[in-house]
């Protein structure tokens, strides 16, 4: 059966424990080799109900988040716009989870133009995550190494227009699979598919993993890492109310990464059995499936958490709530 998307490989409906690799080509059948390999779905007991609760806990906070900062007309530069972006990114990724936990363990059965516009809100509220993110970084840069500068962009202004480019960019980021969504049928099972279903199949997937740990790990990763190296030696001659500022921005740069840096090197392994660089055993494969569902979980809890980052240590946020 098809996984959903290059984010999505281990949410995925269950089938029979023992397929044959060269019947049709899914996460847990990619087309490796001629034997059967028997899996233990481990994703149906537990992913639907992590999305569910992902779900409930993640679409309050972010409602929270986005009900104080309109409320405290907290919208006058460009890392309060950011914050309000960076919620309705969360969003966008929290509201596919309610089709995913049933997609999880059972067949798709909410259409072509669900399966379509569910998964296009997923990957757009991803790389818009990332995006948003990586802006704060940068805002923050400039602010401690070219304070003047900053002064010039750091407005509403340049805020809403820089939000306006990352949304662009995170629709941009989310081609080819946008090409492709789609319901497929298979063996009398419904598959809301992000891939090409030919001989190009496993390549396009790949790919798209690839593209995934360079655009959505590696190159934010190495701005923020650039951006906070420089901001940290900085702040050592600096008073502690101005570390204080940038310690909620700083949190949120760490929460995230930490979710994600397993999800990205489980993917990277996927990509490359995908490409056969790695052995086309049964058993590796099967490490490889388990690690991308526990991985997977962890990544997707991340949606939930800036919230409660917000309340711990943003202060200006907590005197908005109060």
């Amino acid at each position: 059966m098809e996984s959903t998307g290059g984010y999505l490989e281990s949410t995925t409906p269950s089938m029979a424990t023992s397929e044959d690799y060269s019947d049709y080509s899914d996460y847990y059948n990619n087309s490796i080799d001629a034997e059967p390999c028997d899996y233990e779905v481990h994703a149906v007991y537990f992913l639907p109900v992590l999305y569910s609760l992902f779900f409930m806990v993640g679409f309050l906070g972010n409602m929270l988040v986005l009900w104080v900062i309109v409320r405290g007309k907290l919208i006058t530069n460009m890392t309060e716009i950011a914050l309000l972006n960076l919620a309705i990114a969360d969003l966008l990724l929290i509201s596919s989870l309610p089709f995913l936990a049933h997609y999880a363990r059972d067949t798709w059965i909410f259409g072509n133009v669900m399966c379509t516009l569910v998964l296009g809100v997923y990957y757009i509220g991803f790389y818009a995550g990332i995006f948003f993110i990586v802006l704060m970084s940068i805002d923050r840069y400039l602010a401690i190494a070219h304070p003047v500068f900053s002064t010039k962009i750091h407005s509403k202004a340049w805020g809403i227009f820089a939000s306006m480019i990352i949304w662009i960019i995170a629709v941009a980021a989310s081609f080819p699979e946008l090409l492709y969504l789609g319901v497929e049928a298979h063996d009398g099972k419904h598959i809301c598919n992000a891939y090409p279903k030919d001989e190009n199949h496993n390549g396009v997937r790949s790919a798209a993993l690839f593209k995934m740990n360079v655009l959505g790990m590696l190159i934010p990763l190495g701005i923020v890492g650039f951006c906070y190296s420089v901001v940290l030696c900085k702040l050592q001659t600096l008073h502690s109310p101005k570390k204080n500022a940038f310690r909620l921005v700083v949190v949120v740069m760490v929460v995230f990464f930490c979710c994600w840096i397993p999800y990205n090197i489980a993917a990277f392994l996927k990509a490359l059995e995908l490409r056969h660089i790695l052995p086309s055993e049964c058993e590796l494969s099967k490490r490889i499936q388990l690690m991308l569902q526990a991985t997977e979980a962890v990544a997707y809890a991340h949606s939930c958490l800036n919230p409660f980052l917000y309340v711990f240590f943003g202060e200006k946020f907590r005197r908005h709530l109060t």
